[in-house]
């Protein structure tokens, strides 16, 4: 799935240069993947993913080939005024749409000052601009990762912001509305429960606005709750009943209100971080986390995902570094096959280190290489 160098050499041209009622089921299903997780017998071995052009049907439908912005925010964010590089919003929008990506998933709405439409477009009118370069260069945007009250019960002004960023979602013709950050960062269950409170109110919100609302987790959602054993000087649980903190966040929380988008990179770094526990009763416990398993648990709640890519590297505590995606390990091939229902899921191309401080066309270049070992995916 490695690029050749014919085509980088295009595209270098064309840059200008050269997340209870099923809450046992899942346990039961990621337990069993203890015996075989999604990277083998070891969190960290994975088999390199294949795929050609060849065989099969795309994994991931032409439609669906997506890209959160984040990845190429450099180029958002340049001064179209100092470079021949695509900059700005509406000539990213133009790359991007001939790269071959039919979807967008928003991280914020600023922009360069100089590019067109000024320096941001977080208003009404700037929405409408966005849309219209959206809808010229045949892109669809999915979701946003943007505004969500931190305060709880809701002050009266993060009600309006928050209201505010749905209508622009639906100028923008969004499906979905999230954040970037875990619905919250304790590992206590009275913190998670307060958690589901404070999203449900926001979900029906949102859904009557037309709109599903999604938290986007790391790793440190796939940690073990602590919701039991002896209790702290603090009168906290210091012990799990082996539960994952998003298990459980699944398990409280109305399917019609709250949804989730998978980071696959993260959930992938979960899988090697998270591996034993301390059960109530003081022993200890493994139980390796299966990513694909807990989708397919509760598949309609995961519209989307980050196709995130890795090499292994057990020395900087998380398992893996970033690379373009199809360029690692983590085998998309499998996850995609398992997980199914390739006419719902809406996964986004992310690397969060595409931008360089050396190759300003870097990020797009990293783009370009997702796009199509994402296309060339076949199962």
């Amino acid at each position: 799935m490695n690029t050749t160098h014919h085509s980088d050499d295009q595209l270098r041209r064309s840059l200008g240069l050269g997340r209870r009622s099923f809450l046992s089921t899942c346990t039961a299903v990621a337990a069993g993947a203890i015996a075989a997780p999604v990277l083998g017998a070891s969190p960290v071995q994975a088999v390199p993913q294949s795929g050609g052009t060849g065989r099969g049907h795309a994994l991931v439908p032409e439609d669906k080939r997506g890209i959160i912005l984040y990845t190429v925010r450099d180029a958002i964010g340049r001064d179209p005024l100092t470079t021949s590089l695509p900059s700005g919003f509406r000539a990213v929008f133009e790359q991007l749409g001939r790269f071959g990506y039919r979807q967008v998933e928003f991280a914020g709405y600023g922009q360069h000052p100089n590019a067109p439409g000024g320096g941001s477009l977080e208003s009404v009118e700037g929405a409408k601009l966005l849309r219209r370069w959206l809808d010229d260069n045949g892109l669809r945007a999915q979701g946003n990762h943007g505004f969500i009250p931190s305060s709880w019960p809701f002050t009266n002004a993060d009600l309006d912001t928050f209201k505010k960023h749905l209508e622009i979602a639906n100028i923008l013709g969004l499906a979905h509305m999230g954040t970037g950050a875990d619905p919250t960062s304790s590992a206590y269950q009275a913190d998670w429960d307060m958690a589901a409170d404070k999203w449900h109110a926001l979900g029906a919100i949102a859904r009557r606005a037309g709109l599903k609302l999604y938290t986007h987790n790391h790793d440190a959602a796939y940690g073990f709750l602590l919701d039991g054993g002896p209790l702290d000087a603090q009168g906290r649980p210091t012990r799990s009943s082996g539960i994952r903190k998003l298990e459980y966040f699944l398990s409280i929380t109305d399917p019609q209100l709250i949804w989730l988008e998978m980071d696959v990179f993260w959930a992938h770094v979960a899988q090697y971080k998270f591996r034993s526990y301390t059960a109530h009763d003081g022993s200890t416990q493994t139980n390796i986390f299966d990513p694909a398993a807990l989708v397919t648990c509760h598949d309609k709640r995961y519209p989307l995902f980050h196709a995130k890519d890795g090499v292994v590297n057990t020395t900087n505590g998380m398992g893996y570094d970033m690379v373009p995606f199809g360029t690692g390990v983590i085998d998309y091939r499998t996850f995609f096959s398992r997980v199914g229902h390739r006419n719902y899921h809406n996964p986004m191309v992310e690397q969060d280190n595409a931008p360089s401080a050396t190759n300003p066309a870097q990020s797009l270049e990293h783009a370009a290489i997702g796009y199509r070992n994402m296309a060339a995916l076949r199962g």
